[in-house]
């Protein structure tokens, strides 16, 4: 048999069984990486309820220098002011916004998950008083 023969005759391609090999071991780095991602992507999504309840602190701050007391509620209310003026829910709408308690000396603001940030359970919701103290679902959701 000379070279030009063998050649003729050689395997080419890929046979079935090779591709699906491939095919398995791509399902399986995907079914890896997947969950990993969505892991990432709500942990990512917690910075917005943290900035939006530091900004509404600040705004509750501001809102006693000018009323001699705190606003019991985020939205505008009428005369005489006892709203923030501040959307109820965060920039991209992952987190609902709401003062639980504003009084004359005191406030306490939460941040709850909504939407597809509900899947986050190990840190559902965030909190923040006139204090600056933290609270969180879980020990370390505000790190």
């Amino acid at each position: 048999m000379n070279r030009s023969t063998c050649r003729r005759n050689s395997q080419r391609g890929v046979t079935l069984i090779e591709l699906m090999i491939v095919v398995v071991v791509v399902a399986i780095l995907a079914s890896i990486a997947v969950p990993s991602y969505r892991n990432y992507v709500l942990r990512t999504h917690r910075t917005e309820a943290k900035s939006a309840l530091l900004a509404l602190a600040a705004q509750q701050e501001k809102f006693y220098v000018q009323n001699n007391r705190y606003a019991d509620t985020a939205e505008i209310d009428d005369a005489p002011p006892t709203g923030l003026g501040m959307p109820t829910t965060t920039e991209n709408g992952w987190y609902t916004l709401a003062i639980v308690d504003g009084d004359a000396a005191a406030f306490s603001a939460t941040a709850t998950a909504t939407g597809g940030q509900s899947d986050d359970t190990h840190c559902a919701s965030f909190s923040i008083d006139e204090t600056g103290d933290r609270d969180a679902t879980n020990d370390d959701c505000w790190n």
